[in-house]
């Protein structure tokens, strides 16, 4: 198991911040941080470190098996089947703090700088934009010369939520950066009841992470994924490993080691994690996708992982979800 300290290459000045993008004017009923679109096809949040909403503003993205919640920070729980008794991620039901056991961080693997793509668990220096539209959210923000965009929508017909990451280098130099995807795992009713039962693994053909709950006769034989669209990854079942003794999700342990240790098995603190390392040029942009889904039985979420494991599976997921709306609407 790699447990490396990650050590920076590089220091950057604190006191220079990237401009995020320019702050929208052209939203109707604008109340200083939200309003909508013209069309009235989105509602668009804007936050920053100083102004952010009075209480969580949601979207619902679901299908008649499967759904998600996610606020205006990012914060978000999934659940399968049953939105109580499977729960997937932990509904936390905290309106004041916004807390979640789902979370996505970038970070320089230079200067070891990391935040988050949502305003959510790790604010940025500058704003955030969030839009909820109909079956899908998405998050913009500008860090140190880094654009992201976050889409998180749920496939229409599939136990499926989908997370596309867009990055693209505006910096003027090359970027070596991480990308890392966290769930923290239910798979029942309340964390406390299941997480000492939870079984955790790596698919031998995938590479993507499985994790089991025996325990739960409601719902016996199910088994949720995470996969990502890269081929070379690092991933962890650990939660201990992630977040670290005493840890928060604003501050993981995770983000202080070079890469995620691949641990695995029974007797562990669940999670899944998954970690993807690249390098952009000036200019250059790309695509990440993170999946997170639950099959019935194993077989059935190594085959949800096999026909969503690529961009281009999403991509379409994500037309067909645009497509849906437009037409019921």
């Amino acid at each position: 198991m790699n447990f490396l300290p990650f050590i920076p290459t590089r220091k950057d000045d604190p006191e220079e911040e990237a401009k995020g993008p320019a702050e929208r004017s052209d939203l109707i009923y604008f109340n200083g941080v939200g309003g909508f679109t013209g069309d009235g096809r989105e509602y668009v949040v804007i936050t920053s470190r100083s102004k952010t909403t009075p209480a969580p503003w949601v979207n619902v993205l679901a299908n008649r098996n499967f759904g998600t919640v996610v606020s205006e920070s990012g914060s978000a729980y999934t659940w399968s089947e049953n939105a109580h008794e499977f729960r997937l991620t932990p509904w936390k039901s905290d309106p004041v703090t916004d807390a979640s056991g789902e979370a996505l961080y970038i970070r320089d693997d230079e200067s070891g700088e990391f935040w988050s793509p949502t305003p959510l668990p790790v604010t940025g220096k500058t704003h955030y934009t969030s839009r909820h539209g109909f079956g899908y959210s998405v998050f913009e923000h500008t860090e140190n010369g880094i654009v992201s965009e976050l889409t998180v929508f749920v496939s229409l017909e599939e136990r499926v939520k989908f997370s596309i990451l867009k990055i693209s280098n505006i910096s003027g130099r090359r970027r070596r950066l991480s990308a890392t995807a966290y769930c923290e795992l239910v798979m029942g009713t309340f964390r406390d009841k299941y997480h000492m039962h939870i079984l955790t693994e790596i698919d031998p053909k995938s590479g993507a992470l499985i994790a089991r709950n025996p325990y739960n006769k409601e719902f016996p034989n199910r088994a949720v994924f995470m996969d990502v669209s890269e081929p070379t990854r690092f991933v962890t079942g650990d939660r201990v490993e992630y977040i670290g003794r005493n840890g928060t999700m604003a501050s993981p342990s995770a983000m202080r080691r070079d890469r995620l240790s691949g641990k695995v098995g029974a007797g562990i603190d669940p999670c899944v994690a998954t970690q993807v390392k690249f390098e952009l040029e000036d200019d250059e942009q790309k695509e990440i996708v993170f999946t997170f889904g639950s099959g019935r039985t194993v077989d059935e979420a190594r085959d949800l992982v096999r026909r969503f494991s690529g961009i281009e599976a999403a991509r379409q997921e994500l037309e067909s979800v645009w497509e849906y709306w437009k037409r019921t609407l």
